[in-house]
Order: structure tokens, then C-alpha cells, then sequence
């Protein structure tokens, strides 16, 4: 029985949900999903991807025909920051209704030139090259003067090159080896060592850069302590064994892969981290709050870099040059894997106010 008066709980329907996820109301729900006007770009791409994330169904009037496709090549997908990247993209460019094309670089597989040869043979309306060979100052940029003369707008992500003509989006390479240094010198670390990729790619050097100014601000006269590997969890692990075998106790990473390596090269010395060692990475992977420790790291705008290059391949604004450079704030995110070592003295804030002297004190 029940009791007097109560019926069963009122079910919600899909609209309902559907606005609930998007965080509309259902009125703006029911524009969206018969297809009418008035509902701003932004919103009815939220109600779309509430549409999709709770698995309902599409109805026909709102499967449109693709505007074209567009290419995205990246270099692998093994390390989590071109998977977050490309999955940005791809919602960006729903957004002008294109349909991404995705191609991926392997050791032994396709190569940037074999999947741009087959891309242009697809029709793309352009292509987005994430850390590709513009990137890298050994390669040769005739390939990208060539993919212009064939009609073809690109644009670059992650590795700005003055020899290429067209646009390109990058995060503050230097700012963000500056906040991993200054945060491990105000934890106390006196030798703070850098890992990182090959030297011949530009993010790699502006990290040099931006690392080595840092440290001779900080420490003046001290040796600049830097390992070029790969970027990997291997790569991390070699250049961490030769930073700490030069006496770093607080070591930045040019990857969260290889920030993770470089844990792994503490711990097999018997190091603790981040009692012994503290390790900063870099990109910050959606895993790591949840790494033995969660890993300390500075964090790329993905989001914000990916609508703008999406943006500036699809909708340029008049007037910017082609060889136009938008550079992006990294965030530093600190976790458990940075601390005051048993080695490290910790170094007075400048922006903290005196302690006040205690009453009757």
C-alpha cells in the first residue's frame, strides 16, 4: 500500500535530461532538436554533445551533410596529449561543421608527407599539423611552400618556424620552464636539472631557453644542468639517472611522460618523491591527479589553442599576417610530486607579509 495521497515519482523525459546535461532550459532543447532558429552557435553545440554523451539518437532534420573534411596530423597518439588535442579539434571544427580526418605518424609507417599526398588526394579544405616537421629546425620547410602552391591552407600548432608561411599556435614554451624553475627554487631546491626531447625541435629550445634564464636569475653562477633524450617514459627515466647523478634534487620535465620516467629513476636509487626529489611535467595528462604521487605539472591551454587554430584554418581574421604566432599562458598546476626536500631549504616569499609578533610576546 501507500499512502494517502502519494503516486508514483514523475518520470523526466529526454528533453528534460538532455537540458539538464547542457545546462539549458527544454524550450532551447526543443529549438535545437527541431532545427529551428534563434539558438546562439555555442549553445546548440553543448545541447548536441548532451545529445550524444546520454546516447540518444540524432533525429534526421539534424544529421546534416559535412562542410567538408579537414586534416589533422599528428605525430603519435601514445603519448595523452595529442589524444586531448585531436578530441578539441574535432569538437571545434563540428562546430563549422567539417569533418576531421585524422593521421597519425608511427616509426616504420606512414610519414607527415605520405599523409599530407594522401589528404590533398581526399579533398580537405585544409589541415592542422600538430608538432609536425615545422617543428622541427633539421627538416625542410619547401614541403609546406609546396602544400601551399597546391591550394591547401594549413595551419600549426606546437612549434612556431619563420620559414613557414601560415599561421601557428603555441603555448609560452619559455613562461613555462620559468614557473617550474621559480617553483622549485622557492621549495628550496638549489640544483634544478631539465629534461628534455631532441635539441633540434623548437618547443625543446624555447624550454632551454627559458629554463637556463631562469636558473642564472635564481642561482647566478651556478651550472646549467640540462639532458636532451626523447620524450618519453624511457627518455625520462635516462636524462633523470644523469641529472641526479649530477646532484638535482628538483628536476622539470619536458613531458608528463617523461616526468613519470623520472619518478621511476628516483625511486630505483632509493629516492623518495617528493621527500628526496621533487619532478614537475609537462601538458598535464587527465591521469595525473591520480600518479604515485599525483604529478606536479604545467598545464597547455589545450582548449583555448585548439579553437584558435581551428579558427584561424577556417575563419581567419582580416588583416593577420600569415607567419602570425598566437601564443598561449601555460598554467602551473601543483600536486604531491613537488615538496620541501630533506636536501632543500626553503627560500622566503617576498610576497608573504612578515609573521606578526605574538601577543605579550
Amino acid at each position: 500500500m501507500t499512502a494517502s495521497g502519494a503516486g508514483p515519482a514523475p518520470v523526466r523525459g529526454p528533453q528534460a535530461d538532455i537540458a539538464a546535461q547542457a545546462q539549458v532550459s527544454e524550450a532551447t532543447v526543443s529549438r535545437v532538436l527541431n532545427g529551428r532558429s534563434g539558438v546562439a552557435a555555442g549553445t546548440r553545440q553543448r545541447v548536441l554533445a548532451a545529445l550524444d554523451l546520454l546516447g540518444y539518437e540524432r533525429p534526421v532534420r539534424l544529421r546534416e551533410r559535412s562542410a567538408g573534411l579537414v586534416g589533422l596530423v599528428l605525430p603519435e597518439l601514445t603519448n595523452p596529449i595529442f589524444p586531448a588535442f585531436a578530441q578539441v579539434i574535432e569538437q571545434a571544427l563540428a562546430g563549422y561543421g567539417y569533418t576531421p580526418v585524422l593521421g597519425t605518424q608511427a616509426p616504420g609507417g606512414a610519414t607527415e608527407d605520405e599523409l599530407v599526398s594522401q589528404l590533398v588526394e581526399h579533398g580537405v579544405r585544409g589541415i592542422v599539423f600538430l608538432s609536425g616537421l615545422h617543428a622541427d629546425l633539421s627538416a625542410d620547410p619547401a614541403r609546406y611552400a609546396a602544400l601551399s602552391g597546391r591550394g591547401v591552407p594549413f595551419v600549426l600548432v606546437n612549434g612556431y618556424n619563420e620559414a613557414v608561411d601560415a599561421p601557428c599556435v603555441s603555448p609560452d614554451d619559455r613562461a613555462a620552464a620559468d614557473m617550474a624553475v621559480r617553483h622549485l627554487d622557492q621549495l628550496g631546491h638549489d640544483r634544478i636539472g631539465l629534461a628534455l626531447g631532441p635539441g633540434r625541435f623548437v618547443p625543446a629550445r624555447r624550454k632551454a631557453e627559458g629554463f637556463t634564464a631562469a636558473v642564472q636569475e635564481l642561482r647566478p653562477g651556478q651550472p646549467v644542468h640540462i639532458e636532451h633524450t626523447l620524450y618519453t617514459v624511457e627518455g625520462g627515466h635516462a636524462a633523470a639517472g644523469a641529472l641526479l647523478d649530477e646532484g638535482c634534487t628538483g628536476l622539470v620535465c619536458g613531458s608528463d611522460l617523461m616526468a613519470l620516467g623520472a619518478v621511476r629513476a628516483a625511486r630505483q636509487r632509493g629516492l623518495r618523491v617528493p621527500a628526496d626529489v621533487s619532478v614537475v611535467g609537462y601538458d598535464d595528462s587527465a591521469l595525473n591527479a591520480f600518479t604515485d604521487p599525483p604529478l606536479t605539472t604545467v598545464r597547455q591551454p589545450v582548449r583555448a589553442m585548439a579553437d584558435a587554430a581551428v579558427h584561424a584554418l577556417l575563419d581567419p581574421s582580416p588583416g593577420t599576417a600569415a607567419r602570425t604566432e598566437f601564443v598561449f599562458q601555460p598554467e602551473l598546476v601543483v600536486r604531491g610530486s613537488t615538496a620541501v626536500g630533506t636536501r632543500a631549504k626553503p627560500r622566503p616569499n617576498p610576497h608573504r607579509p612578515p609573521d606578526l609578533p605574538s601577543p605579550g610576546g
